[in-house]
C-alpha cells in the first residue's frame, strides 16, 4: 500500500464495470484507495458503485458508494453532497462514464447520437460544474477525464459520435485547465488506446464480423505493437499519476496510453 494520495478524497464517476472483471473506472477507484485516497464510488448501477465500494473497503480502506445518473444534474449535485457529508472535501473528480455506438454519419440515429453526446460529454460538463466550486474554494484539486485514442486517430470501425464526444473531452479538458491553473487546480486527460475490457465486448462484438468477441479480440490484439491491448490497470496507473502531486506541473495533457499504437497511424 503506498500513499501517493494520502489524506486526498477521491470522486470516482462511473466506478462500477460494464460486466464481469476490471473496468477502467473500477480498477482506478480501486488503485486510488490503495494509494491512500478516500473513494466515493459512484455509478449509475447501485451494485457495480456497491462492489467497488466493497472491494475498497475489504482491504481497509474508506469508500463509499453512490447511485447516480451523471448526466442529471440534481444527481451529479447529491453526489457532490454525499462527499462532503462523508469525507469534507473533493480533492480529485475522476470522470471515467462512457458509451461506444457503432455506425458512421449515414448510419447512425439521432438519438444515439445524442445519447453518446450526453453521456461522454455532458456528464463531465455537469460533474465539473459541480465540483470545480470546491475545489477553488479548498485552494487546488485535480481532474481525470478518460478520453481515447478515437479522439485523434482513427481506429478500425466507423463510430462518428464517440469519436466527436471524445473530441469534445479532450478540449473541455484543456479548457478548463488553462482557466482554473492559477487556482491550483489541474484538468488532463487519459486516451486509452485498445485495451480488453468488459465495455469492449457487447458494443462491439458486431463490428467484427462473425467471428464475434474471440475474432474482435484476436484482431485489436494484432493491432498493438506490444502484439496485445492493454488492461483497466493501464489506465489506472496513469490516472493515480495524474491525479497525485507527483503531476503538479502537469496541466492540459492529453496522456496517450496506447502501447505505442498511434505511432504507427499518421
Amino acid at each position: 500500500m503506498g500513499e501517493r494520495l494520502k489524506d486526498k478524497v477521491a470522486v470516482v464517476i462511473g466506478a462500477g464495470s460494464s460486466g464481469p472483471g476490471w473496468g477502467n473506472g473500477k480498477a482506478a477507484a480501486v488503485l486510488y484507495a490503495r494509494e491512500g485516497a478516500k473513494v466515493v464510488a459512484v455509478d449509475l448501477k447501485r451494485e457495480a458503485a456497491e462492489e467497488t465500494a466493497a472491494i475498497i473497503a475489504s482491504e481497509g480502506h474508506a469508500a463509499r458508494a453512490v447511485a447516480a445518473d451523471a448526466i442529471d444534474r440534481a444527481d451529479v449535485e447529491r453526489v457532490v453532497r454525499a462527499a462532503l457529508e462523508a469525507f469534507g472535501r473533493i480533492d480529485v473528480l475522476h470522470n471515467n462514464v462512457g458509451i461506444v455506438q457503432v455506425g458512421g454519419v449515414e448510419e447512425i440515429e439521432e438519438r444515439d447520437w445524442d445519447r453518446v453526446m450526453a453521456v461522454n460529454v455532458k456528464s463531465i460538463y455537469l460533474t465539473c460544474k459541480a465540483v470545480l466550486p470546491r475545489m477553488v474554494a479548498q485552494g487546488g484539486g485535480a481532474i481525470v477525464n478518460v478520453s481515447s485514442i478515437a479522439s485523434i486517430r482513427w481506429v478500425g470501425y466507423p463510430a462518428v459520435s464517440y469519436c466527436a464526444s471524445k473530441g469534445a473531452v479532450n478540449q473541455l479538458t484543456q479548457t478548463i485547465a488553462v482557466q482554473y491553473a492559477a487556482k491550483g487546480i489541474r484538468a488532463n486527460a487519459i486516451l486509452p488506446g485498445l485495451l480488453n475490457t468488459p465495455m469492449i465486448r457487447e458494443p462491439l462484438k458486431g463490428a467484427y464480423g462473425a467471428g464475434g468477441v474471440d475474432e474482435m479480440v484476436r484482431r485489436r490484439d494484432a493491432m498493438c505493437p506490444t502484439g496485445k491491448m492493454g488492461d483497466a490497470w493501464d489506465v489506472a496507473h496513469a490516472a493515480l499519476f495524474l491525479a497525485s502531486d507527483e503531476a503538479k506541473y502537469v496541466n492540459g495533457v492529453q496522456l496517450v496510453v496506447d502501447g505505442g499504437l498511434t505511432c504507427k497511424f499518421s
